[in-house]
């Protein structure tokens, strides 16, 4: 397939360091300097997605630029994927503070988040474009 309509991946790198340096940096501080009160409990929630958001951003780049689909998939495509890895696993850490994850839990999560991924693709590439 043509690869020359997806965007290099070097031009996610910015946006990927960014959220992978402030994420990673605001983790490292934030388990160090305080205790698990209510407030630093929602911040690691939400520098954990930063974190892995950045962190994925460049491998779900370089994957969708590997294996291309007919259409090429957006920028805006691979953010929303990154920021599906990185809404995924902070999801299963704050459901371990419950103590109600299981190995089901975390395969069916995954399933529905990919069954919504496709879903979103499907109707992007559904649209009629004159």
């Amino acid at each position: 397939m043509d690869t020359r309509n997806s965007s290099p991946v070097s031009s996610f790198l910015p946006a990927a360091i960014i959220l992978s340096v402030l994420g990673w940096s605001g983790l490292f501080v934030l388990v160090n300097l305080t205790i698990p009160t209510v407030g630093p409990r929602w911040l690691f929630f939400f520098l954990s997605v930063l974190a892995l958001t950045g962190t994925a951003l460049p491998v779900i780049a370089f994957l969708n630029r590997r294996f291309p689909s007919s259409p090429p998939v957006t920028n805006g495509g691979i953010f929303r994927e990154a920021i599906w890895v990185g809404i995924y696993f902070p999801t299963l850490a704050w459901l371990q503070l419950g103590r109600v994850l299981t190995p089901a839990l975390a395969l069916l999560l995954a399933l529905g988040m990919i069954a919504i991924e496709v879903l979103l693709r499907l109707r992007e590439r559904s649209q009629w474009k004159p």
